[in-house]
């Protein structure tokens, strides 16, 4: 019998980098879930679900309020403690702790130590894939996102987006976690797609020992 794929994989970068399109691509990717000849359930998650709040883009483990900090720290406790107790799964991550560290830091100037969760997630075999594109190529990908956006002025202001990026990948350097920084600015998803798998077959990171 072949060894069973459990890929953990998390995708950081900020807005018009395709994380979405590209976690579901993964997700049903034969190499790195393995061949499907139907579809099931398979998990994939997101920091960026505004489960804190009883209104559309409200708020959440990315952009929660100070008021709500232990409320986000148990959820992020709580998710890697069902990490472990389901290790032999995959699961692909569309934002996480990089952008909460973001988000956090530019709205409010606070800092979050983050050294415990990623201590608890590299032994299960996480991997950090950091999502970025060049200044100019982000005017393209925004007339893409409003074709299909249900809020559009969330994309008013680029320089936001180019400015958090800087810092994303600050943070990302800072990172425990394998990590593989990939340029999207050409926004051919599928290529992308293929990058991250290679990457997952060279470095080990499609299987557990």
């Amino acid at each position: 019998m072949s060894s069973k794929l459990c890929p953990k994989i998390i995708l950081e970068g900020t807005r018009l980098t395709f994380k979405t399109d590209i976690a579901f691509a993964l997700n049903e990717h034969p190499r790195i879930v393995g061949p499907r000849r139907y579809r099931y359930h398979s998990p994939l998650i997101s920091a960026e679900w505004c489960s804190f709040t009883n209104f559309p883009w409200g708020r959440g483990l990315i952009n929660f309020e100070p008021q709500e900090e232990a409320l986000a720290l148990e959820t992020y406790h709580i998710w890697a403690r069902m990490f472990e107790l389901q290790n032999y799964y995959s699961w692909i991550v569309d934002r996480f702790h990089i952008s909460t560290r973001a988000y956090q830091w530019m709205t409010y100037q606070r800092d979050f130590d983050f050294r415990w969760l990623e201590q608890r997630l590299g032994p299960l075999g996480f991997r950090l894939v950091f999502l970025n594109r060049s200044p100019e190529s982000f005017a393209a990908a925004r007339e893409e996102r409003l074709k299909v956006s249900g809020k559009p002025s969330q994309y008013d202001d680029l320089n936001l987006f180019i400015e958090e990026q800087k810092l994303i990948k600050k943070l990302v350097a800072e990172s425990s976690l394998p990590t593989f920084e990939l340029d999207i600015s050409d926004n051919n998803i599928q290529a992308a797609v293929e990058k991250i798998a290679d990457w997952m077959e060279q470095t080990g990171g499609l299987y557990i020992d």
